[in-house]
């Protein structure tokens, strides 16, 4: 998987979305390596990283000014047109999963219909231990503000709880699940 030819396909060489991208993504990947090396995780290592370089390839086209996103789309979105970008560049469904499902903790189709989130009302909820690795680890940064701050355990799951216990509950399963005994 070359990740830099799809991201040079879709975004600006030295603009200050691809700039911002690469940096989130560089510390989502990190992290989730980081932490499967520590739980000692049996993961395709190469997959993990080219899939957390990919994981928001979706924001361009999607509205948030704040992150130099210009684009007509909602945010919440992102993943879903990262997912088609992906199926349509590659043709691997599991890269395209990974954008499909990191948003949040995952997205149950009851929480997208009770919301009214813009999309199919589906679940979008990660399911194998590489789709719940890079979720998790998209949770400890953000790309407003300095996206090289790791947030503390504390801070995201005040981030999760605001959406609902479900949210909560589902971010403290992977938690568990990717956190030593």
């Amino acid at each position: 998987m070359n990740y830099t030819y799809i991201l040079s396909k879709y975004y600006e060489e030295g603009s200050a979305l691809l700039d911002l991208l690469l940096t989130h993504s560089e510390m989502v990947a990190h992290k989730a390596l980081t932490v499967a090396e520590a739980a000692k995780l049996n993961i395709d290592r190469e997959f993990v990283f080219n899939a957390a370089m990919l994981h928001d390839v979706g924001i361009f086209r999607c509205n948030a000014s704040g992150i130099y996103c210009y684009g007509d789309e909602p945010y919440i979105r992102h993943g879903i047109i990262g997912g088609e970008l992906l199926r349509k560049e590659c043709a691997d469904e599991v890269y395209a999963r990974v954008c499909e499902r990191h948003t949040g903790s995952g997205l149950t189709a009851k929480e997208i219909a009770e919301t009214g989130m813009p999309l199919p009302h589906m679940d979008f909820l990660p399911e194998t231990l590489e789709e719940k690795l890079i979720c998790y680890a998209d949770k400890f940064f953000s790309k407003s503000g300095d996206p090289r701050e790791e947030k503390s355990l504390d801070r995201v799951r005040k981030s999760m709880a605001k959406f609902g216990a479900d949210s909560l509950e589902r971010f403290d399963a992977m938690h568990h699940l990717f956190t030593p005994v």
